[in-house]
């Protein structure tokens, strides 16, 4: 994986590498200002495509369409030097493809973490515009 990609790893081992990510952890259910955004675009319309994922995967979720992995152990998000850990929650992320993916821990509420990763990509645009 090159510095411009997010690696993804489970059990010491990279599972894939992504362009763009949400991490919602299990806290942001009830504090939002947990939920952490990565991209390797630096544009000003990066937090508009973060918004259409989190819609995305909460549209897709109401619609029983949401294809979500699920995750028994943490998993490691490394990116340009800096590693995030999450033991419980959700992670949306947009694959070097495009391919949209969601990966959440067993035994979480599926529904309140989309929830919360909606809303709180919503406010953030509305807060610009």
């Amino acid at each position: 994986m090159d510095i411009d990609t997010i690696t993804l790893q489970l059990a010491g081992r990279t599972i894939t590498g992504c362009a763009s990510l949400i991490i919602v952890p299990e806290i942001a259910v009830t504090e939002p200002g947990y939920i952490k955004m990565l991209t390797v675009k630096a544009t000003a319309h990066a937090k508009h495509e973060f918004q259409a994922m989190a819609q995305m995967a909460y549209f897709q979720f109401q619609d029983d369409e949401l294809d979500i992995t699920p995750l028994q152990d943490s998993l490691c998000i490394n990116f340009r030097g800096e590693t995030e850990i999450l033991t419980a929650g959700m992670v949306l992320y947009r694959d070097p493809a495009g391919q949209f993916h969601a990966l959440i821990h067993e035994g979480q509420n599926r529904k309140k973490l989309l929830e919360a990763a909606y809303r709180f990509c919503t406010r953030w645009v509305r807060l610009d515009i």
